[in-house]
């Protein structure tokens, strides 16, 4: 059986209020992802997937305090590292793609020179060579005329082209083991939602990628996942196959889930 890149054994924890008022909002999270293909965190907002995945970087918001768990990372607890290791794996290890690729960028500097400084800071190597890998990066998600756009600014780009350029940095110029996906197709018409999802699919199959994709799109999870973890309130209610998950899911929050999203119209939310 396949060793798991990345396994999150009881992950709990809380928000702290200002008061020092305790709201606990993980509850024993556990799931694993498997090297090589793309597994789906799913659940309606407020679920706790993106929370665990800042988790898993280490990037989680100030007031959150872990009481137990851990998340291991080719074998190694990443909650037990200390901070500069953690710093070395993220990015060159474990990356992430962000939901609003242009809040990401930085807006003064060009596109090119950001991937090119990211390059440096994981390989080192000279700016020159990191400029010509930056553009290589660009040109394998397809950006179209990828020298004269790597000149370009942030606010140059359409939203689609950004989340192109922002997993060119993640997947290819930080080269990690690891692409965690936190909504990437929010906000983008149809047509490049696909072809964002397509490229990521392109990537992990070609690249031997292992990727963690957070989304609430079921339609996008039957289409580009192996695997599919679901998330409700804070916990891991189920986690199987894709095919499992969309033909015989056990639990009535996945069933409530699948029967949503056949309903194309409907803007009522699933009932918790």
């Amino acid at each position: 059986m396949t060793v798991p890149l990345l396994e999150v054994e009881g992950l709990s924890g809380a928000f702290r209020s200002p008061g020092g008022e305790m709201t606990p909002v993980l509850f024993d999270v556990g799931f694993a992802l498997q090297p090589g293909v793309i597994t789906a965190i799913v659940g309606e907002t407020g679920s706790g997937k993106s929370l665990t995945a800042l988790s898993i970087l280490g990037i989680q918001p100030p007031n959150f305090q872990r009481s137990s768990g851990r998340i291991l990372f080719e074998g190694r607890d990443l909650l037990a590292l200390p901070a500069e290791e953690i710093r070395a794996i993220r990015g060159r290890r474990i990356s992430m793609v962000f939901q609003d690729a242009r809040a990401a960028l930085n807006p003064v500097f060009t596109v090119g020179r950001q991937l090119a400084d990211v390059h440096r800071l994981h390989h080192g190597g000279s700016a020159a060579a990191a400029m010509c890998r930056a553009i290589e990066a660009l040109r394998s998600v397809a950006i179209p005329e990828p020298e004269r756009r790597a000149r370009q600014y942030p606010h140059e780009f359409s939203g689609g082209m950004a989340q192109r350029a922002m997993i060119a940095m993640a997947a290819l110029v930080c080269a990690p083991r690891l692409v965690i996906l936190d909504e990437p197709t929010t906000g983008l018409d149809v047509t490049i939602q696909a072809a964002i999802m397509e490229l990521i699919a392109e990537l992990v199959a070609e690249r031997g990628l292992t990727a963690c994709l957070i989304t609430h799109d079921l339609g996008v999870v039957a289409e580009t996942c192996a695997n599919v973890v679901v998330m409700q309130s804070g916990r891991v209610v189920e986690a199987a196959s894709t095919e499992a998950i969309f033909t015989r899911p056990r639990h009535a929050y996945t069933q409530r889930l699948l029967a949503a999203s056949l309903l194309e119209d409907s803007a009522e939310p699933v009932p918790a």
